[in-house]
Parts: structure tokens; sequence; C-alpha cells
């Protein structure tokens, strides 16, 4: 087993690497088990005269030639580690020659140049360029690539294919042939791309704003070039959408994805050829879910819009990871909003931050937006990185207003275009462009932890003033016990007992000012705002939009609340006053439950949340869907001490069975209506099918009762979100119908693996008694296959983090299951296994019992001699 011990990395010590690498040539001569990897490079060194050695990362490579200007190097110049390779004795300028030698068919690590489906495919962010070749692999050495690939097996592999543009191709002595690329753009060694292999290819053509012309073209496995269509139209979409709201053109004659089935994230976007995993491009609506079609946009908007932020501008080293990545899912975050409902986008992309991030916040993996430190940077692609990132860019728009947001903007662009820039980079545009000093603001990024933001309203009828005291704190988090006070824009209104908004100025000329938005600098603070005579204290809408990313804490009434959330005019604040109470009323289920108490049913909630649901059922059925949707057990478990997962899934399954006796009748006409045999991606028919998929959901709720209904709706589904939502729904109940559907849908999908994943998480998610048996024969399955990432998620993933009812079974068997499959799968794929990890993140939260068996896998794994990732994980989470 391997030791390797990770060494922490520190921002404080960051340096300039000595040398410039201006332009580099490869020439990749491919073979399963011997590629040869040749990189020409031109050296300058920063400071001439230094004697500064030259040091390169290079891990798992075979050295086979070594020359400085066409010379060879004597040995007592060169060391070579387990880390990289040390060269002495270098002039100011030079040219060096390096060849390797690497093995693609047996790297199931999935980092570097490996082989997927029998096709050749490189992942190099953030550091698997130098499991190709030897490099200065970090993102603040920048330099134009140009690349030869020469094939010997020209039937097998007709598409040979890398960054930039295309330049020159041709045949070799031997019968194979080769082709030559060329990116003018520098870039860093963690966006160089390789794709070799057989496949079908759906074309297209876009033209820019300027007029040029761009080849667009997605390679996918043979046979299912149809099924990239939807995955072209986002791409089409989003280039026109960048143009248009951020003025960025795209800058390559060609723009190409391939999809592989073999790949450990969603996407990679590798200048002018993004690699994907198949996942996220295959769609159609007989095999692909409405939920599939949201990502393939989302993550197609995603990459493409890297081209910019990430790509013509990156960072200057991992610490500054948020810039690229949250600032990018900003920007895909608001294409999705414009692409189909901004209310309804906003609530998901708040939803996915707190059953995610928050968690993350509050565990023994919280770590700064902008972390000072780490071990493993495979570590940091987080949902506070990503999510959280993302937010503070909102809110740093909310801050400083949407003219001044877009004039920094521009700036950025303008300023930092082709360099490796830094949180402070990115923020003295907007000083610039605002006027003001951001540099409090940018405490955000360095805490850790979620604020919580304390609201107490006191209203003086004599006066007709509302006084708002206002304090904030954030929960120590490890290495950071203190905590600053962080600037919180806060978008508030006040409705008064008519559920009329009220002005929030008396000055006559500011009367429709109904909106105010006010910024908590400081620990607490206290502002008066003038209501005039009212009959009761007015209704407080705060943090709406959610324009800060912190938990609020208010003095409403259940009574005021679902008022609030009778009249609000912000979409998000209504959804969100009825999930605070919901919140509530849940937990209090759950601890009575888990003392045995008694609870009457909350009534006046249930009839608030149906009323809410049948006032948009036909008008906004997205919206409405939504509104069904309670906080998930791992939101819940963040609020509850110790956490009982069983308790808050039981505290759940009563809430929605008294929901759906009150929502029946309209359960029973949604479901009667006939849904077209010809499918529509269409945002509109979505809509009405992410409606119908919540009450399915609501009808498993119903009891066994349900049972026949759902397998009627299974059999007669026309499109797989319907299918799987009723597969769910039998999932939630078990027996022999749920049996018998699984049958079913394998016989039908078998021979796609996309679908199959399906298969295996719809059993995983399940529920019911057994879960954890079930899931052990399905890592058994003939068909399961440990060397893909999908397949392996499908199952593990599934039930730890979505399953935690099963996971923190009493016992610990969820625990045990899930530290064999990380011993496993950390052999093959460290990346994986570190991810799996983080299911653990809030074990201390269990109770006595569930603790010991959790610390008793985490301690099993620290004596594992795992991977640095995965050791990484480990020894935080026992931290």
């Amino acid at each position: 087993m391997r030791t390797d011990t990770p060494v922490t990395v520190q921002l404080s010590e960051y340096s300039a690497y000595p040398f410039a690498i201006p332009s580099v040539h490869l020439t990749f001569d491919l073979a399963p088990t011997g590629t040869r990897v040749t990189a020409r490079m031109a050296l300058e060194r920063r400071t001439p005269g230094s004697t500064d050695p030259l040091f390169l990362n290079g891990e798992g490579l075979k050295l086979i030639d070594l020359r400085v200007d066409g010379e060879s190097v004597s040995a007592d110049r060169v060391q070579v580690t387990a880390e990289g390779l040390t060269l002495q004795g270098l002039g100011d300028t030079c040219r060096l020659d390096i060849t390797t030698e690497i093995s693609p068919q047996t790297n199931t690590a999935l980092s570097g140049l490996y082989m997927s489906g029998g096709r050749y495919c490189t992942q190099c962010e953030a550091e698997g360029f130098r499991r190709i070749i030897f490099w200065p692999d970090r993102p603040d050495v920048m330099s134009v690539f140009t690349v030869r690939i020469n094939m010997p097996d020209p039937d097998g592999f007709p598409y040979l294919l890398s960054n930039g543009n295309p330049i020159d191709l041709g045949e070799l002595g031997n019968g194979g042939h080769w082709a030559e690329w060329h990116d003018p753009h520098p870039k860093p060694s963690y966006l160089f791309a390789l794709c070799a292999g057989d496949y079908d290819v759906f074309s297209d053509r876009f033209q820019t704003v300027s007029g040029r012309d761009v080849a667009l073209n997605i390679f996918v496995d043979k046979g299912d070039g149809a099924r990239a269509a939807y995955a072209m139209d986002a791409l089409k979409r989003s280039m026109r959408w960048d143009e248009h709201v951020f003025g960025r053109e795209y800058d390559l004659d060609v723009f190409n994805i391939v999809a592989v089935r073999d790949f450990n994230f969603g996407a990679m976007e590798n200048k002018g050829l993004n690699i994907f995993n198949a996942a996220y491009v295959l769609a159609d609506g007989k095999t692909a879910t409405d939920a599939d079609f949201e990502a393939i946009e989302a993550i197609v908007a995603h990459e493409y819009f890297h081209n910019w932020t990430g790509n013509r501008i990156t960072c200057r080293d991992w610490f500054q990871l948020c810039l690229k990545e949250g600032l990018t899912v900003y920007r895909d975050q608001e294409f999705s909003a414009d692409m189909r409902s901004r209310a309804v986008q906003r609530i998901k992309d708040v939803s996915k931050l707190r059953s995610r991030q928050f968690q993350e916040d509050a565990g023994p993996l919280a770590h700064p937006v902008r972390p000072d430190r780490y071990a493993r940077i495979d570590n940091l692609y987080t949902a506070t990185v990503y999510e959280k990132g993302a937010e503070l860019i909102r809110t740093l728009r909310v801050l400083i207003g949407t003219s001044a947001f877009q004039r920094g903007m521009d700036l950025y662009f303008e300023r930092f275009d082709g360099t490796a820039a830094t949180i402070e980079d990115f923020y003295s545009c907007f000083e610039e462009s605002s006027g003001r000093d951001l540099s409090a603001f940018r405490i955000w990024y360095a805490q850790a932890g979620t604020p919580i933001v304390t609201v107490d309203r006191l209203f003086d009828p004599t006066e007709g003033s509302l006084t708002l005291t206002l304090s904030q704190t954030t929960p120590a988090t490890p290495g950071q016990p203190t905590k600053q006070p962080v600037p919180i824009p806060l978008r508030l209104a006040l409705f008064d007992a008519e559920g009329r908004a009220i002005p929030l100025s008396d000055d006559p000329t500011r009367a429709d000012e109904l909106e105010h938005t006010l910024v908590l600098g400081q620990s607490d603070m206290t502002i008066t705002y003038p209501v005039g005579p009212q009959t009761a204290t007015p209704l407080l809408s705060i943090n709406r939009g959610f324009s800060a990313p912190v938990r609020i804490v208010d003095d409403l009434t259940d009574a005021e609340r679902i008022a609030l959330a009778a009249v609000d005019t912000d979409p998000f604040a209504q959804w969100d006053a009825l999930q605070s109470l919901n919140t509530k009323t849940l937990l209090a289920l759950a601890n009575a439950i888990r003392s045995g108490e008694a609870m009457e049913e909350p009534t006046a909630l249930i009839n608030a949340i149906a009323s809410a649901v049948s006032r948009v059922a036909d008008t906004d059925p997205a919206y409405a869907a939504l509104l069904l949707r309670l906080p998930d057990v791992s939101e819940l478990f963040l609020q509850m001490t110790p956490a009982d997962a069983q308790a808050i899934s039981l505290a759940r399954g009563l809430f929605r069975s008294a929901l759906y006796r009150r929502l029946a009748p309209l359960v029973q006409r949604i479901l009667a209506i006939p849904q077209p045999e010809t499918f529509s991606a269409a945002p509109e028919d979505a809509a009405s099918r992410a409606l119908r998929i919540a009450l399915i959901d609501l009808l498993s709720n119903a009891g066994r009762s349900a049972e026949p209904r759902l397998y009627d709706l299974f059999g007669k589904a026309t499109t797989m979100t319907e299918e799987l939502a009723a597969l769910r729904g039998l999932g939630a109940l078990g027996g022999r119908r749920f049996d018998t559907a699984l049958d079913t849908f394998r016989d039908t999908w078998s021979a796609n693996p996309l679908v199959m994943d399906k298969w295996y998480a719809v059993q995983a998610a399940s529920p019911h008694a057994g879960a954890i048996d079930r899931c052990r024969a399905l890592l058994a399955d003939p068909d399961f296959d440990w060397t893909n990432p999908n397949r392996v998620r499908s199952v593990a993933a599934v039930l730890a983090m979505g399953n935690l009812v099963a996971f923190h079974s009493p016992g610990g068997a969820g625990h045990d299951l899930l530290a064999d499959v990380v011993i496993k799968v950390d052999l093959l794929n460290p990346a994986l296994s570190a991810r799996l990890l983080t299911a653990f993140e809030q074990w201390k939260r269990l109770d006595t019992h569930g603790r010991a068996t959790a610390k008793a896998a985490l301690e099993r794994l620290a004596e594992a001699k795992l991977s640095g990732n995965a050791a990484d994980i480990v020894s935080r989470a026992l931290a």
C-alpha cells in the first residue's frame, strides 16, 4: 500500500517560477502501453545571470531522453525523483528537449493521458500534465502550444484532436497518419488536451458577432450522434449569450467537444477542446431526464464561459481557484436564469448551496473560498469554491450595483486578458468602477463559515416607525476560532397587516421605494424606517433574492410567516418563508419522534403550502413544484443535535403524507392528463413535467395504496423523467412491484450505460430496510465497473450523500460499506476516493453510537495507507 503523506502548500510561500516558457512543441507517438511524448520548449530565465536550477514536475514518467540545445546532458547535472526532474547549469536562454514514455491503458486514475472505451483522452486539471511530460505544472507558467499527434493505426483512430486550430495533417510512412494543432493563445499546462479515436460527429457552425465563422463539433460514441443535438443547441445559445451579456466573442476557428464515459468530473474547459463526461452531453427524451437536460445546458455553458473566465484569464496559483470557478458558476447561473425561469433558477441555486455548501461550512472540512493552505489541491474542488464563490460574485453585484459591476467586468477582461490573475487583481477593477474600497469585502474570501444574521423588530405605533436591530456572528471553523464581521448586503421590504407593501421613505418624491438594500458591515447595527400608522408590527421580508449567503434568524411568528408567504412579491422570499416554517416544523417533528412525544399535525402550514401550490399549479408549474419541495435530510441534519437521519426522514414522511391528503384532488387531476408521445425539451414543457414528477413523489407518501398507481405510471411513461420518477416512488415503498419494475427497466436499458447508472442510483437511494444489503449486491453485480467513476458514484455516492437514513443506519453498516469502497477505489482512482470520503464530514453530529461507528470506519481508513488525496480528507475529518 502507498504511504505518500500530503505536504502542505501555503499561499504565503508563493513565488514566481524562475523560468518563462514562451512556446513548446509537443509530439505524441501514441501506443496503449508505450506512448512516447517529446517536448521541445524554449526556456528563458526571468532573472538573467541567476544560477537557480530548473525544476520540472513529473509523476510516473520514464525518462527516455534529455537534451539542452541539441546536446545530451551529463548525468551529474540531472536528478530525477518521484516528484520531478531537477536540471543544473542552464544559461539565460536555451532549448530543452525531453522525451518520456507513459502507459495510457493502465492509467486508471484518469489523470494525465489515459484510455476510455479504447480511445485516448486527457485530464490535466489540476496536476495531470506532470503525468505526461516533465513540466512546471502550475497555472502561472503560460505557453503557446503546438502539438503533433502520430497514430500508426488509422482505422481505429481516424480523429486526432488537440487544442487550438488544426494546421496540418498527413500520412506516416508505416500506413498511419498524423495531425498538427496550434493554439495561438498562451495557456497553462492544466488546459492542455488531446483526444484520439473513432467517433460519431455532430457538427454545426456559428457566426460570431463580428462575422467570423466557427466550426462546431461534438465527438461521441458511435451511434450516439443524434443524442448530441441538445448539447450543440446549448453551446450555440451560450456563445450568443456571452456576446450579448458580457461582450465576449469566441476567438478560435473551431470549438470541439469530446464526450467520454470515464471521467472524474462533469467536464473540462481545455482551450478549444472541451472534454465532457458523456452524461453531460448525450440526451433525448427516452434516455435522459429533464434534470439531465438542465445539467447539460448549464455545464456546456459553464465550460464555454471558461474560455474567458479561466482560459484567456487564468489563475496565478491554485489558491485563486474561485477566481475562475466561482465567477464562471455565477455566469452559468445567470445564463440558465435567462434561458428558463429566473425565479425558479434562483431557488434551485440557493437550495444547492444550502444542502451542499452550508454542510461543508459546518464540518471539519470547512475552508475559506480562497484558502491560505492545502495538502491536495484536488480536494479543494468543493461547493465552497464553486457555489459560495458564485454567491460572492452575486453579493458583490448587489453591493456596488449592476452598472458598476458591469463596468468592473469589462475592465477585468481588458486589463488582465492573457495573464494569470489573483483575487486582488479582480477586485481592483471593481474598486475602480465603483469608487469604493472593497478590502473589507475580501474578508469573505479569507474566512470560512456561514454568517448568521439575527434580526429583531421594534414597532413604535406612536411614532409610526419600525426599528430593526441586526447582528452578525460566524461560528468557529477549523483553524479559525475568531471571525471578523463581513459586509452583508440585505435586500428588504415591509408589508402591512393587509399585505400591502409599505414605502420605505417618508419623502414624497420616493413614495414608490418599496425595497431597500441595507449593508450590515459590522457586528451589529440599528436602522429605523418611517412606516406610518399601522394596526400591527409590519411583516419583514429580508435577504430577498438571497442577496447574501447567510442564515437569517428573525422574530417573525409562525402566523406572520404564513401571512408573509401569502403576500410577498419576491418569489424567492415567498418560497423561503414557507421553507423556514417547513424547517422549524420538521425539526420539531423529528425531535418529537426521537423522544416518543406526540405532536399535532401542522394544519395551518399544510394549508398554506397547499393553497400556494394550487394558486400557481396551472400558471407556473415549475414554481409550484418547488413549493412542494421540503428541506432535504442533509439540510435538516445540520440543524439537529444530535442529528438523527431516521427521525428526520420519518418526520418528512408524516409531513408529506398530510400534504398529500390535502392535495389529493390536484394530484389526481394533474396525473390523469395524458402525456404527449413526442418529447420536447422546451422550458415550458419541462416545467409541466416538473410539477408532474413532484406530484408523483408526493403520491408515494400515500402508502401502499399508491403502489398500483405508481406502477401504472411507470409502465405508461413516455419520457425518462416520468419513468424514473415513478420508479423512485416505488423505491420509496419497496416491495414486489419495485423489484418487478427494476427488472423491466434493466431489460429495456441494459445496453445503455448512462441509463443503467440511473438503475443503480435509484436502488442506492431507496430508504427502505435492506438498503445496505442491496448496495453490496449492486457492488458485486457483473455489470458494476470499479474503474468507471459514474458507476461507482451511482451506488457509493448516492448512498452516502443522498440516502443518509441508510448511510447512518444503526450499527454502522453504511459507514463500513463506504470504507470498503474507498479502500478499493483508492488503488484505482485517488481523486474519486477522496470525493467519496467527504460523506463523513458531518459524522460528529451523530449520536454516541453513530459517532463511534463513523470514527471506527475513519480510523480503519487512516490505517489503510491511502493515497495522499484520501489521507488528506481522513485526517481533516478526524482532526
